[in-house]
């Protein structure tokens, strides 16, 4: 088969990427590298330096495509603050194009890379994908991929468009992931590995009992092919991708120090092997997924635990 992965060259792209090349399928990446990397792109794929938001520069790729793997947006919380119309151009505006791409050219299937942050704070855990979400989200990055779960819907098979399904990912993390030298709005495992293999402290947002469900980046490539595969979905369902487990930013200190889950937080901030930080707006304070229709929808389930995930980190 032929597909494209947007946001190929990026952490989670780069192993969907892998994983259908693997399969022995023909790839093509668009990627404008404002986050990808050229490091991260299997030698193997075709790869295109483009912007989603310009169509017509990545029309001509759709050609004879059979899927899309969605993945090309800009992500983190935090900078969607500073520049709440630049997300809405790239998640919002960049995945119509996509979508309107896909429809012109007779693609199958768009799976679309949805973020848990679209839950907003107002919801009972675990969270469900019928949970009725508030009207406004924490922060424009949310905001914006919720936007994209509903141009799936509107945009898809319901109107003329591909068949489309959309997975929503809990905290991710593996090989590749962004990490201190990315700056300070990177995933919290990525900025924790790399500073501990640099002997500093870790820096903690208070109060540091915030809990996530962390996501191996295997398990979340794995769940991509599913969701193109199965003849289950279609037609923009909603789908979690998480664990049902969760762990506190503690938590992740400890095991990236190769600590005990029960080490005290006052012993790592005195020996100062954590530090704390200022607070930060749209944070929320727990997350967990429930993940029983990504089991009956994809016949998908996590495959790596987190403190093996993060094992495997250590090594690398």
């Amino acid at each position: 088969m032929k597909y494209i992965v947007t946001g190929g060259a990026g952490f989670i792209g780069s192993h969907v990427a892998d994983a259908l090349i693997k399969e022995g399928h023909q790839v093509i990446i668009i990627d404008n590298l404002s986050s990808g990397k050229k490091s991260n792109l299997n030698p193997k794929a075709e790869f295109h330096q483009l912007d989603i938001v310009d169509d017509a520069t990545i029309e001509p790729l759709f050609k004879g495509v059979d899927g899309v793997f969605h993945l090309g947006a800009l992500a983190r919380i935090q900078p969607s603050f500073e520049n709440p119309d630049l997300y809405f151009r790239v998640n919002a505006i960049g995945t119509r194009n996509i979508l309107a791409l896909a429809k012109k050219y007779g693609v199958k299937r768009v799976v679309y890379s949805a973020s848990s942050s679209a839950y907003g704070p107002d919801v009972s855990l675990p969270l469900k994908e019928d949970f009725k979400l508030s009207a406004q989200s924490l922060h424009p990055y949310g905001s914006t991929k919720r936007m994209g779960e509903m141009l799936m819907r509107d945009m898809g098979r319901m109107t003329g468009g591909p068949e489309t399904v959309c997975i929503r990912y809990f905290n991710v993390y593996g090989p590749r992931q962004t990490s201190a030298i990315d700056g300070p709005y990177a995933t919290v495992v990525g900025i924790f590995w790399e500073l501990a293999r640099k002997g500093k402290p870790l820096p903690i947002v208070p109060d540091g009992h915030q809990r996530r469900d962390f996501t191996n980046v295997r398990d979340v490539a794995a769940a991509n092919l599913l969701a193109m595969n199965s003849s289950q979905v279609g037609d923009g369902e909603i789908i979690n991708i998480g664990t049902r487990t969760n762990y506190s930013v503690w938590d992740v200190a400890r095991l990236v120090l190769q600590l005990p889950l029960d080490t005290a937080t006052e012993e790592l901030l005195k020996s100062k092997k954590c530090v704390m930080l200022p607070p930060r707006r749209g944070e929320v304070r727990e997350t967990l997924a429930d993940i029983s229709l990504a089991k009956k929808l994809l016949g998908w389930e996590p495959k790596v635990s987190f403190e093996a995930g993060i094992k495997e980190l250590l090594t690398l």
